[in-house]
């Protein structure tokens, strides 16, 4: 945090920011990169490259968290809510600033559980106005380069990442939109800016690891641009990058990441940093694999012969998805910097063989500075190309004299009808929201999966598109892998008009009922199929696969059932289920952690019994610590009442410690409710539920049996197809972090995918009516307003705290900062209603605190209590009772 502030306050040794740049705030930070996460630590994987890139060009970058992490766990204390999330900004700020990023911007938003779903992150964070800080941020610190992370519902992939990502794609457009935020430009006198670069972290493809990391890279899809930089840099300390990035990940000593361990020694063993570009306005050389081949024509100068930094060269097309036999339009955008005409400009357009580019328009005789000129250029494939792979464009800008630069954009041949396996509501949402804005391409990211329950059949749809300009007729005939079965091979569709869609759907059985289920059937799970369309122009393979959940019937419970920790004789008259397949983490022998158990009901509730071997008991939490149970050992039951919901905020999710760190009352269990439709105590969000422990000594593992009333539920259960899973947390330490993760329907990230769970029969249960239960969620972040870390920050950067609208310097007025008894006093008054927040601050840690509410140019005297230390300034901040606006400010103390 020190280190942070510290060079907050002083000159950076960024290069000089091109003329084009002029027009930010006066008082602004004027950085080269912004790193837009979910949560702190999203950034780790990266500060290898960003503190790469500081020391040896001075780039300046910041990171923009949209929470403070409340919702993960605490690996070190009891402290959770707002007050963790203060704590996490703080690790974060000691974290990134190894790395030499000195800014930090949180946009108070809850975190409110780990989700697979980015719409549920959305609806909870609020669309526009989180995506208008972001933008806010950009038009005031005016970062030639965003980076983010994943932005697809790729499987664990978390849901508050997907939508930060996709918050950084809107924003990378928006911010040079003058019909996006207009008042942020006409009432907040920022200006348009457009960021001339956008990546995501990561890379689809194989590499070696060593210094060769980033030319041995190979894309699964050959037209990814994706560059790499190897962390086995030394840096001027004399530590690796790929050392100094783990102590960073050591810092944040909350989230149980204290004992990461060491980096690699070997040279040939560290491995790169890999970005996959997204977006690009300026030129760039995908042959470049140099540290700073993402910064060139950006933030660094093009190489020798290239062109101006500042000047842009892209492409964009009239349609992502082309059939053979059609031609799209294709144009060049061709921008000159600010400072400079380019002279002769020739655009030339190169597209694979066999195909043909005629010049529609010419980009003209020079493009004035500051100015954009277009080339429009008539692409056709031919027919018999082939289809299902993405192609590039790439175009050539030369001048006279004054460099030359390319550019590409990838288009996908599709055939005249394409069929697609259906997606999953939430695959189907991005698909639309990458088509919409653009990045088409971003679909290859995901691949077409559906569920089946193990010996059970499903309908299987079969999406059609004719991309074709006549109507078609033609067939659909699905492949199946060995151990499945449909109601037809192949099926007709007729009469599918150009640009109009269809379906054909199959009854799709799982024939064979040995085939293994869950991560270990298939290829981790998946049971490849192929779908064969036809039209009159030929014919199209396209992949996707099916998984095998696991089924049971689940019996009503035997006559003498009794919650006590025991499965007596003819308590669970069903079948024995096996909860020991590992999910994530490190494997396991049967001995170190295994489990297995059974299930039942009665009338009016479901009965579960798990007996789980163990060789080595974890940390066990105090009773006021009775939350997170992946941290340590314990187990996870997870009913879906109607086997059909597309994230947990419609599930039921009991998460049971076998035992806590209470020996005052024997060291009982506790329970509680995470990440679903009522999270908090067990006691509280399922009143009723009965949990009994049985932990042998000497210790070999536990029994716990619990009795889950129907009515806890969050809607009522259908019995012939209610979800269900069982998860197992193994920990063999005393730091409460877990090192395996068991379960019965078990793939990555499962807890979070409800479409993965196993499915339950419960013959002869009748439930009753009821309407189902509203979602409860976390509804309180910590906010910047009570941050002094934050607070310091924008005193100095330009940016209000939250990423607001500033308030001008004159709405707040701070005078009299004094030493007295008893602490420091202060006159305050503001030229509008609101709150004023004041801080005791000796440059790390905040000494005294009071907020004082203000009326309209009202002085207020007030004392600030100062607990130790020798703070040598105030921090202030007003928030604007009408939520107009912040200011944040520092002021010095007089003794």
């Amino acid at each position: 945090m020190a280190l942070a502030l510290t060079l907050a306050a002083t000159p950076g040794t960024a290069l000089a920011a091109p003329a084009a740049q002029a027009e930010r705030p006066r008082d602004a930070v004027d950085l080269d990169v912004l790193f837009v996460s979910a949560h702190p630590d999203d950034e780790a994987s990266s500060l290898a490259t960003l503190g790469q890139w500081k020391e040896k060009h001075g780039v300046k970058a910041g990171v923009v968290t949209i929470t403070r992490g409340e919702g993960g766990g605490n690996a070190i204390g009891l402290e959770e809510g707002p007050p963790l999330g203060i704590i996490r900004e703080r690790e974060e700020r000691t974290a990134i600033g190894r790395a030499g990023v000195e800014h930090l911007y949180n946009l108070d938003r809850v975190d409110f559980w780990y989700t697979a779903s980015a719409p549920l992150s959305e609806q909870i964070w609020g669309h526009d106005e989180t995506l208008a800080q972001i933008v806010r941020i950009i038009r005031t610190t005016r970062p030639e380069i965003i980076m983010t992370m994943n932005p697809s519902p790729t499987p664990g992939n978390h849901g508050n990442h997907q939508q930060a990502a996709r918050f950084a794609a809107e924003a990378f457009h928006a911010a040079a939109d003058p019909k996006a935020f207009p008042e942020q430009l006409h009432q907040e006198g920022l200006s348009l800016f457009r960021p001339a670069k956008f990546l995501r972290t990561g890379g689809t493809g194989t590499s070696s690891t060593g210094p060769g990391c980033a030319t041995s890279f190979r894309p699964t899809v050959p037209t990814d641009q994706v560059f790499g930089i190897w962390e086995g840099t030394p840096s001027a300390s004399g530590k690796t990058w790929a050392e100094i990035e783990v102590d960073a990940r050591r810092d944040y000593v909350t989230q149980g990441w204290a004992n990461t361990a060491a980096a690699p020694t070997n040279p040939a063993n560290m491995r790169c940093d890999f970005y996959t570009l997204v977006d690009s306005r300026v030129p760039y050389d995908p042959t470049d694999t140099s540290p700073e081949a993402i910064l060139r024509g950006s933030v660094l100068p093009s190489v020798k012969g290239g062109l101006r930094r500042g000047t842009e060269l892209y492409l964009t097309t009239d349609r992502f998805d082309v059939a053979p036999g059609q031609t799209i339009e294709v144009t060049a955008h061709v921008r000159s910097a600010a400072d400079q005409t380019i002279e002769v400009p020739r655009v030339a357009l190169r597209a694979p063989d066999g195909w043909t580019v005629r010049t529609v328009t010419g980009v003209g005789a020079s493009v004035p500075a500051g100015k954009v000129r277009k080339a429009v250029f008539s692409v056709t494939v031919p027919e018999g190309a082939d289809t299902g792979v993405q192609k590039l464009l790439t175009a050539t800008l030369t001048t006279k004299g004054q460099g030359t630069g390319t550019t590409d954009e990838a288009v996908r041949v599709v055939a005249d009808v394409r069929g697609t396996l259906e997606a999953l509501p939430e695959v189907g949402l991005f698909r639309t929201w990458a088509a919409e804005g653009g990045y088409g391409q971003l679909d290859t990211l995901i691949k077409p999966v559906l569920t089946v329950g193990s010996g059970g059949s499903r309908e299987v749809t079969v999406d059609l598109r004719n991309h074709g300009t006549t109507p078609q007729s033609g067939t659909v005939t699905l492949g199946l892998p060995e151990g499945f079965t449909a109601d037809a091979a192949t099926k007709s569709y007729t009469d599918l008009a150009a640009g109009a869609t269809g379906a054909v759907t199959f009854t799709v059985t799982n024939s064979d009922d040995t085939l293994p289920t869950a991560n270990e059937g298939g290829v981790n799970g998946d049971y490849d199929l192929t779908i064969t369309t036809t039209s009159s122009t030929g014919s199209t393979v396209e992949t996707g696969a099916l998984e095998i959940v696991p089924t049971t019937e689940i019996p009503h419970a035997g006559h003498n059932h009794a919650v006590d920790g025991v499965a007596s004789e003819g308590e669970y008259p069903g079948e024995e289920l096996d909860f020991s397949r590992i999910w994530e983490g490190q494997a396991v022998t049967p001995a170190d952690a295994s489990a297995k158990g059974r299930i039942a009901w009665t009338q009016d509730a479901l009965k579960v019994f798990v007996e789980v071997t163990d060789d080595v008991l974890g940390r066990k939490v105090v009773p006021q610590d009775c939350k997170r149970q992946r941290r340590t050992d314990s187990i996870e039951i997870i009913v879906d009442p109607k086997g059909n919901s597309s994230d947990t905020s419609t599930v039921f999710k009991a998460g049971i410690f076998p035992i806590t760190d209470d020996p005052a009352n024997g060291n009982p269990p506790c329970w509680q409710r995470d990440a679903d439709n009522r999270q908090g105590p067990g006691e509280q969000t399922a009143p009723g539920m009965q949990v009994v422990s049985k932990v042998s000594e000497p210790y070999t593992g536990y029994t716990i049996e619990a009795s889950i009333p129907f009515d806890v539920l969050p809607d009522a259960v259908d019995p012939q197809r209610m979800g269900f899973n069982v998860l197992v947390y193994d920990s063999d330490t005393q730091d409460l972090s877990s090192q395996s993760r068991l379960g019965w329907s078990t793939f990555t990230g499962v807890r979070a995918d409800p479409y993965r769970y196993g499915l339950a029969t419960l013959p002869g249960y009748t439930p009753p009516q009821r309407e189902p239960s509203a979602p409860v969620f976390p509804d309180t972040a910590a906010r910047s307003v009570h941050s002094p870390q934050t607070l310091a920050q924008s005193a100095l950067d330009g940016v209000a705290p939250a990423a607001v609208r500033k308030l001008p310097a004159g709405a707040l007025t701070v005078t009299g900062v004094r030493t007295v008894s008893g602490g420091i006093e202060v006159t305050v008054s503001a030229d509008r209603r609101g709150t004023a927040y004041l801080y005791a601050w000796d440059g790390d840690t905040s000494r005294g605190s009071r907020s004082v509410d203000l009326r309209t140019d009202r002085p207020v005297n007030v004392l600030i209590p100062v607990d130790g230390g020798n703070p040598a300034r105030v921090l202030a901040a007003f928030e604007a009772g009408n939520g107009s606006g912040a200011l944040a400010q520092q002021v010095i103390v007089r003794r």
